[in-house]
């Protein structure tokens, strides 16, 4: 779908404003102790962020992916030291909340300090992904 568009503010918006909701949902999920759906729902936010700037560098709609490595390096973005791991790691949590196979091991992995752990590393991603923008 990379074609060129022509309302590429409108686009970017929709990505932040969507990125948005799904963080104040990935909040109250933390607020309940639903640790898994917070961390897929960080994916989420993420991957909104990088659409956004995708968008925004390129002019064109988004890779259908929900690799976050893999949209940041079609992005061509200079990722500070340890985001690309963390990019990794996070887009496994996409997998693993959704999938029947994974779901339980995750749900075992996702401890209050392992949780805590990835949630701050999700913010500081989202900061610095809106500061690109």
């Amino acid at each position: 779908m990379e074609e060129e568009i022509r309302n590429i503010d409108s686009i970017i918006n929709h990505w932040r404003e969507s990125s948005e909701q799904n963080y104040a949902s990935m909040q109250n999920l933390i607020k309940t102790k639903e640790y898994s759906w917070a961390l897929f729902l960080g994916h989420l936010v993420i991957e909104k962020l990088l659409k956004a700037l995708y968008v925004k560098r390129l002019q064109k709609h988004p890779a259908f992916s929900h690799d976050l490595l893999r949209l940041a390096k079609k992005i061509d973005v200079e990722l500070p030291e340890g985001y690309d791991e963390w990019l990794d790691e996070i887009t496994t949590f996409n997998i693993n909340a959704r999938y029947d196979g994974y779901k339980q091991n995750f749900q075992k992995l996702c401890t209050v300090d392992f949780s805590n752990e990835w949630i701050s590393k999700i913010e500081t991603l989202r900061q610095w992904l809106i500061n690109q923008l």
